[in-house]
């Protein structure tokens, strides 16, 4: 993809601080992936929804990704903890920090952007 493009993903008022996350499909260098956005102390993030211990899915259930506090995102498998806001591993198994995907909020409106390498899936 020559030019980076702003995918529309939900509306702001979908992602609460600490809680469910949207989940959405990318494709990462040729993988068809799932990631997720979350709200994490005003400010929303998003991220391949891949464990870097282990290449698995993190959630137990869709959108589950915070710990019990609302302050760690955790992978469900192995335990591995990871800050929400910058994707840094804090604990556990993991061999680094989450790879990040890059959103916006405009208009009440939460998008993802794509990049060489990230892409919507095509069907």
């Amino acid at each position: 993809m020559p030019d980076a493009q702003r995918i529309p993903l939900c509306a702001s008022d979908a992602l609460v601080d600490g809680g469910l996350a949207a989940a959405f499909d990318v494709c990462y260098r040729g993988q068809n992936l799932r990631a997720f956005a979350i709200r994490y102390q005003g400010r929303v993030h998003a991220y391949l929804n891949r464990c870097t211990h282990v290449a698995m899915e993190m959630d137990y259930q869709e959108g589950h990704f915070f710990d019990d506090s609302g302050c760690r995102l955790i992978c469900a498998t192995h335990g591995a903890v990871f800050a929400p806001d910058t994707g840094v591993c804090l604990g556990g198994p993991a061999r680094g920090p989450l790879a990040k995907v890059a959103l916006s909020e405009e208009g009440g409106m939460v998008y993802w952007h794509t990049a060489p390498d990230l892409h919507p899936v095509a069907f």
